[in-house]
């Protein structure tokens, strides 16, 4: 459970705030969004996992933007501005720009889901959509938690294994390999084991019955509203923007992009103000608790 203030709102508010952003982060290919988008996703996901989100994104997140920006004017030659030569190819502006936008995009779109993670839980995602639909909701909060819990179990099959030595790191090479076949094999068994108790569990719950009563704690008050119509009409404004055409960019075969206007302007700082409003409620808590500190 994150420890984020806008984790604390309404389940609505943090899907719907998700949802806008990485659905135009992935259409809006404009670099004032990119630039955007991939400032407030970084800054967030930094705010809610530290140490361990900067080390994800430099050593992952960062050889990706670098590779994309590499190969995509390498393999695409299209464009008129003609920067330099490699061999029989030759590498266009139009493309290396072309290339940077998609891997801004891609990292801020992976950025975004990183936060998902931290903010929407799995109790969240069934109180919105068990009603609606509760077998998919089920499946998809299990999904989501896939990867952590099977890091967690096939750690303490191994830590157990190492007490036997039976662990991947002893013996020769086909004794260190069947020692790991036999960790995968435990590990089979345990998710085989796991889900047929989930099934059960839930079955004997009534889950998916048509009157069955749940328990929620989520109750959506005046913050929440005020959260929702913020980034509802800031939403509205790009929306509106993109849909002009005011943001939109042309890459080939010449970088064209729109005039700058006063509407456009609008719509770039609308969509500043949805990728930016967790980050602004995070600073006004910690600023808040700082000033009720220096006053007792």
């Amino acid at each position: 459970m994150s420890n984020s203030t806008f984790a604390t709102y309404h389940p609505i508010i943090n899907f719907g705030f998700f949802c806008g952003v990485i659905g135009l982060g992935i259409f809006l290919m404009h670099p004032v969004f990119l630039a955007v988008g991939m400032a407030a996703s970084l800054i967030y996901a930094l705010m809610l996992g530290g140490k361990g989100t900067l080390k994800f994104f430099l050593s992952f997140m960062l050889p990706v933007i670098l590779l994309i920006i590499v190969i995509n004017p390498i393999f695409n030659s299209r464009g008129d501005t003609i920067l330099f030569y490699l061999g029989s190819n030759y590498v266009t502006l139009e493309a290396l720009a072309y290339g940077m936008c998609i891997a801004f995009m891609l990292a801020s779109v992976i950025m975004w889901f990183s936060c998902y993670n931290n903010i929407m839980t799995s109790d969240k995602f069934i109180y919105l959509f068990g009603r609606i639909m509760p077998a998919i909701s089920l499946i998809f909060s299990m999904v989501m938690r896939f990867v952590p819990n099977y890091k967690m179990q096939i750690k303490k099959i191994s830590d157990a294994q190492k007490c036997i030595g039976r662990d991947v790191s002893n013996g020769t090479v086909m004794q260190r390999a069947r020692h790991g076949a036999k960790i995968i094999s435990v590990m089979f068994t345990w998710a085989l084991e796991n889900a047929i108790d989930t099934a059960d569990s839930m079955r004997s719950r009534g889950y998916g019955l048509k009157n069955r009563n749940t328990f929620s704690i989520y109750r959506f008050d005046r913050r929440d509203a005020a959260a929702g119509i913020v980034m509802l009409a800031a939403a509205c404004v790009v929306i509106a923007g993109a849909a002009s055409g005011k943001c939109s960019i042309e890459f080939y075969p010449n970088i064209v992009m729109t005039e700058m206007d006063a509407f456009g302007i609008a719509v770039y700082a609308a969509y500043l103000v949805l990728c930016f409003f967790p980050i602004a409620i995070e600073v006004k808590e910690v600023l808040t608790w700082r000033l009720m500190q220096s006053r007792i």
